[in-house]
């Protein structure tokens, strides 16, 4: 039988790593980026240039996209990024914050997103890429996709582009696999420590393709 969590479960992991066995957030993220980086390496030939682009929230979720990206791009893979976000406002974040900037320091292309009006020309100009990286949302979210993420993940879906979610399907619930207003359908979904239960339940096996469960240092014995 495979092994699940919940959103609620998740959290509680999350945080007796960081607060009981004080491993910062941040080398958690480091570790999730990393392990997301490879698995996108294990999809192309290594004689062939790919584009990837990764599209980002800005949660931890978008923080995991952003180490991903730093990876790619020392792999030296072209990289853009695609932020739902102010730039300004995430680098007020501690974890997230601080890998974003590390981006910037790289000078690797950060995009914002911020209006609705500006989506049918990131869908063309994401044509150009081989690969997406969701990283939107993570397990926390609850309720329906908002305006601009939902025509971003309409759109993002017809691409006809090989998706790779972090750690969850954009819009898909963590814990019940309903779909919350539109979702990601991920070619496959690079997911942290344990798989989550939404994967298995509802619309999660149409959403989350090849699911990959991969080590981000929290510890073993946490893990139900």
């Amino acid at each position: 039988m495979v092994k699940t969590v919940t959103r609620e479960e998740m959290r509680e992991l999350d945080r007796k790593t960081i607060e009981v066995y004080e491993i910062p957030g941040i080398i958690l993220m480091e570790n999730a980026g990393r392990n997301v980086a490879e698995e996108i390496l294990k999809m192309t030939d290594t004689q062939t240039k790919i584009k990837v682009a990764v599209l980002c929230g800005k949660g931890n979720n978008g923080g995991d996209g952003f180490v991903a990206a730093r990876h790619l791009h020392n792999y030296g893979i072209p990289v853009g990024v695609f932020l739902v976000a102010k730039i300004s406002d995430i680098l007020k974040d501690a974890d997230t914050g601080t890998n974003l900037k590390i981006l910037l320091n790289m000078k690797i292309d950060v995009r914002e997103i911020l209006l609705t009006t500006e989506m049918n020309s990131i869908l063309m100009e994401l044509r150009s890429y081989d690969i997406i990286v969701d990283a939107l949302f993570g397990t926390g979210l609850s309720g329906e996709v908002r305006e601009p993420f939902k025509m971003l993940i309409d759109g993002v879906n017809n691409l006809n582009r090989p998706i790779v979610s972090v750690d969850i399907p954009s819009g898909l619930d963590c814990n019940n696999g309903n779909i919350l207003g539109t979702a990601m359908k991920a070619t496959k979904t690079v997911t942290f420590a344990v798989g989550k239960r939404g994967f298995y339940l509802g619309d999660g096996p149409v959403h989350t393709g090849k699911i990959i469960v991969t080590d981000i240092c929290i510890p073993k014995e946490l893990i139900p």
